[in-house]
């Protein structure tokens, strides 16, 4: 039913207004009271729980940082079976982001290329609402992803972000520093590690018992990528996400003038999923069985999960998928991963 609804609805619309109108019907389902039914029938049916980062997980998939940038569709997300909503990317000035149109869609490559750029209100004006989420039973785990604004110079990043951390750590179940998405402007060198190394230690102080990781991008050499990794262990950080979106444009089905109409951003979807695992088993490979590894990109299916799962990640997270799935998209990861697990027993 989805895809006919997708194929002859959804891409007549401008991919962010798509976006927003199934965002209004994810942030209602709490509001009309059918919240905690329809959780029970997207909800795991065997025991998927991953217990990392001192929190326990329902599911180890989780919506990554993107989809719900101001925190408004946490319960809702929830309700719909992920295990683990990541809120933001939220920066400590509030901005509108880029100029639209700003989101494409690729359907060959079940893919979409972004150049959003952190829009979002601000984490002064977050932090309210993301108290209220802290106090819902049942919620899910709540991650709070934290950018450099785009009014701030690189060279004043730290004290940017530490404004961020000071106000929403207390209020994360864990806190995400991004040094990695392509489309706010000298962000990525921030991943050099004469910059990163400062940035993380200042903001692992103000996160104090907070989890704290670090989400880092395909584009990296895999020398950079043991070099973060050994970094982020020495730190004394619980983890990494691995990986942002790409500025690669390598082997998609697309039409190559489709491609260069979108112009630059990131892109994500299926097309990032072999360098996204080979991030993830090169990430494990070096650092401890304990240190928390999160694996995103190019996930669309139980069997890409199982095999995150299988390779090291401790948890898994998607987004791009949930345009070409729909709302049922956790349900059919948990139930999946239901099944495989069944198997295996």
């Amino acid at each position: 039913m989805y895809p006919l609804f997708f194929s002859l609805v959804l891409t007549r619309l401008d991919p962010e207004r798509a976006h927003h109108l199934a965002f209004t019907a994810i942030k209602l389902l709490p509001r009309l009271g059918v919240g905690r039914a329809v959780h029970r029938f997207t909800r795991p049916r065997t025991d998927l729980g991953v217990d990392a980062l001192g929190l326990h997980f329902e599911s180890p998939f989780g919506v990554a940082a993107g989809f719900d940038k101001d925190g408004e569709a946490v319960i809702g997300l929830g309700h719909l079976g992920f295990g683990h909503v990541e809120v933001g990317t939220l920066t400590a000035v509030a901005q509108p982001g880029n100029a639209k149109p700003r989101l494409f869609r690729l359907i060959p490559d079940r893919a979409v290329i972004n150049r959003m750029g952190f829009n979002n209100g601000g984490a002064s004006a977050a932090a309210p609402r993301l108290s209220r989420i802290r106090q819902v039973a049942g919620r899910p785990v709540l991650g709070i992803n934290i950018g450099k604004s785009r009014v701030t110079v690189v060279d004043d990043a730290i004290e940017d972000y530490l404004e961020s951390a000071r106000l929403l750590a207390p209020l994360a179940d864990y806190l995400v520093v991004n040094v990695s998405s392509p489309n706010t402007p000298g962000l990525r060198g921030l991943q050099e590690l004469d910059r990163l190394a400062p940035l993380l230690t200042a903001v692992k102080k103000a996160a104090a018992s907070t989890p704290l990781l670090v989400k880092i991008a395909p584009d990296l050499s895999d020398e950079e990528v043991t070099r973060i990794a050994g970094l982020a262990v020495d730190l004394g950080l619980d983890g990494i996400i691995a990986t942002n979106t790409t500025l690669s444009r390598e082997n998609l089905k697309t039409d190559a003038a489709v491609v260069a109409a979108a112009g630059a951003g990131g892109l994500s979807g299926a097309p990032l999923g072999t360098r996204s695992l080979a991030v993830l088993r090169l990430i494990r490979s070096v650092v401890p069985q304990g240190f928390c590894v999160v694996s995103v990109g190019g996930v669309e299916t139980a069997e890409h999960v199982a095999e995150r799962l299988e390779a090291g990640a401790t948890l898994v997270q998607g987004y791009t998928a949930f345009l070409y799935r729909g709302p049922l998209w956790a349900r059919q990861i948990n139930r999946g991963l239901d099944r495989l697990l069944a198997t295996k027993r």
